[in-house]
C-alpha cells in the first residue's frame, strides 16, 4: 500500500506550528479542518496519538485501522478508526507513500531493553506524551496511552515477524495530510531517538499546517464537504 497524492491546499492560508526536535504538541482538532505533518529535513518520525476529544476513553485504535484497510502501513485513503470503529481523520494527500503503526513509542524502558542499561535516562517519546498531558490541564495519565501511528517511520517486518526499524524512506519536504473528521485531540512527539536510524540518526523539526474550514483556504481539497 503505498499511494503518492499531492494537496491543493494552499499554505499560505494555514495556521503554521513549528515542533523543535525532540518537543511534543497536544491540541484540539475540529470536524472539517485540514492538518498537515511536514517533514521539513527529511527522515524524522513523528509519533502522534489521537483522542476523542469529547470522550478520551475512545482514542485511535492500531488493530481496526489495519484490519479494516487489510494493510499495516498508512497511507491516502487511509481511515484512521477509534477502539469504538468511528472514523477519527481521513489521509487525503500523502507524498512520503506509507507509514508505521506498529512501532509504537520508544520509552526509557524499551531504550533499555534494546540499546543497553545506560540508556534508559534518554528522553523518548513517552516521556513527551507524559509531559504534554501533564501540561494540557487535561485530566489526561499513563492510562490514555495507547498505541500511535508514527508518521515518516519505516519499520518493516520480517519474514518471520519480526519488525526492522530501518532509515527513514521520506525526504525533505514531505508530507501527510488528513481531513478530521470527529474533534480529536492530537498527541505528538517528535521523536528524539538516537539509538536507531529512524530519525537518520539526527531529530530534527517538523512543521504542522491546520486549515480551518470557515476561513479562506485557497483551492479546497475535493474531499471536504
Amino acid at each position: 500500500m503505498n499511494a503518492i497524492t499531492e494537496s491543493n491546499m494552499d499554505p499560505k492560508h494555514a495556521t503554521r506550528i513549528l515542533v523543535q526536535a525532540g518537543d511534543h504538541w497536544l491540541h484540539e482538532l475540529h470536524a472539517g479542518q485540514t492538518f498537515r505533518i511536514v517533514d521539513l529535513e527529511g527522515n524524522q518520525a513523528v509519533d502522534t496519538f489521537f483522542l476523542d476529544a469529547r470522550d478520551t476513553a475512545e482514542r485511535y485504535c492500531a488493530q481496526t485501522t489495519i484490519r479494516e484497510q487489510g494493510s499495516i502501513h498508512l497511507t491516502t485513503g487511509t481511515r484512521i478508526l477509534s477502539t469504538r470503529g468511528r472514523e477519527m481523520l481521513r489521509i487525503v494527500a500523502d507524498t512520503c507513500g506509507r507509514h508505521d503503526t506498529l512501532g509504537g513509542a520508544c520509552a526509557a524502558e524499551s531504550n533499555q531493553v534494546r540499546y543497553g542499561l545506560e540508556k534508559r535516562p534518554m528522553h523518548n517519546c513517552r516521556d513527551s506524551f507524559l509531559l504534554a498531558m501533564a501540561r494540557s490541564g487535561r485530566n489526561l495519565t499513563k492510562r490514555d496511552i495507547g498505541a500511535n501511528v508514527n508518521f515518516f517511520m519505516n519499520v518493516p517486518v520480517t519474514p518471520d515477524g519480526k519488525l526492522d526499524f530501518q532509515d527513514g524512506i521520506s525526504g525533505a519536504g514531505k508530507y501527510v495530510e488528513m481531513i478530521v473528521t470527529r474533534d480529536v485531540l492530537v498527541l505528538i512527539s517528535n521523536c528524539p531517538q538516537l539509538n536507531n536510524p529512524c530519525n537518520g540518526w539526527n531529530p530534527t523539526p517538523v512543521e504542522l499546517l491546520v486549515w480551518d474550514p470557515w476561513r479562506p483556504s485557497g483551492a479546497r481539497h475535493p474531499h471536504v464537504h
